[in-house]
């Protein structure tokens, strides 16, 4: 059954009118903040993003009191699926829309029809992927919606819904399934796995992490990639989706150069990195809503928390996200389900 609160609030949203003109981006702390439609196609040096100036000139949205030449019927839409064993009958109303990468060999090869690209079984979902977006970065789809191969344990919407809803994405914004129950991170010198009982299907009984240990803490990562977005540390706080199921449009995948996405595929899920569960792949699915847009969901001050519990896309607004207790083992206050 799906949700129709969450339909509903997104699909009236998207139709609120344009987002603001916005300004270039700069890394210095002043500028963490961007405004609403933000995104580049020109690239820079830089290991963050190009400038994101000028986008309202290449694609924003106008407002519905005007005519418009961008419909959901005229954008390409991509449904990005990180698959293994995962039965993908539910995907069968999008199948025109649909490219899987399967990490589970012939044995486990989805059964109906759909584009199929077989994956070495390296890298969990994130992976999958920057394997997608380096290799179509030049003609990436209008709007592309990155799953897992399984999402009903995470949101009740079908995949027609999912794919109405991630065409509602606006430049510079980051659609995320379910909508509003969003986690914080904070934990930037390392994941005490044995202080969250409830992550422990990833760790031992003794509560080590089972799979191959990041070299790096993920402070460490976020400034090799990122730079603190030109702070001198990591934010106070991030916010992400778990299971990294979301949305972005082209421009807002343009505005880091395809060279930075390369390096993240190769210094988390290569060389030493290479393994069926890295550590850096729980790393990175914190990572991407802050990484497509960091004024919204990196907190670099106690004094950025949001007065209010939502933001305008009805996720939880900034600074307020849900924080996993340590020491249970069934974190009875959140759930992934919309």
């Amino acid at each position: 059954m799906s949700d129709p609160s969450a339909i509903a609030f997104l699909l009236e949203t998207s139709a609120l009118g344009s987002p603001s003109a916005p300004a270039a981006l700069s890394t210095s702390p002043k500028a963490a903040s961007m405004p609403d439609s933000s995104a580049a196609v020109s690239l820079s040096s830089s290991p963050v993003t190009a400038s994101m100036s000028d986008l309202s000139a290449v694609s924003s949205f106008p407002s519905t009191r005007a005519s418009s030449t961008i419909t959901r019927d005229s954008q390409d839409v991509e449904i990005v699926v990180a698959h293994y064993s995962e039965d993908l009958t539910w995907l069968k109303s999008v199948i025109d829309h649909v490219k899987i990468y399967s990490k589970g060999g012939p044995k486990h090869a989805p059964e109906l029809c759909f584009e199929v690209e077989a994956l070495e079984n390296v890298g969990r979902e994130g992976h999958t992927y920057l394997h997608h977006i380096v290799k179509y970065y030049e003609s990436i789809k209008d709007v592309t919606l990155f799953t897992q191969g399984r999402v009903d344990d995470h949101t009740d919407l079908t995949a027609l819904e999912m794919k109405e809803i991630a065409l509602q994405t606006k430049p510079g914004r980051v659609t995320t399934f379910p909508h509003r129950a969003m986690e914080l991170f904070n934990l930037w010198d390392g994941i005490p796995w044995e202080k969250y009982p409830c992550w422990a299907k990833w760790s031992s009984p003794e509560g080590m992490f089972k799979g191959k240990k990041a070299l790096k803490t993920p402070g460490q990562y976020f400034k090799t990639f990122f730079n603190h977005f030109g702070h001198d540390g990591p934010p106070v706080s991030i916010g992400f989706q778990p299971g990294a199921i979301f949305a972005v449009r082209r421009e807002t995948i343009h505005q880091h150069p395809k060279e930075l996405y390369q390096r993240m595929l190769d210094d988390l899920f290569r060389g030493e990195m290479k393994s069926v569960d890295p550590e850096t792949g729980h790393y990175l699915e914190r990572f991407w809503p802050a990484m497509f847009r960091n004024e919204e969901y990196c907190c670099w001050d106690p004094s950025e928390i949001s007065d209010a519990e939502l933001n305008d896309q009805g996720q939880l607004a900034k600074g307020r996200w849900h924080e996993t207790p340590q020491g249970i083992e069934v974190d009875v206050g959140f759930t992934n389900k919309a």
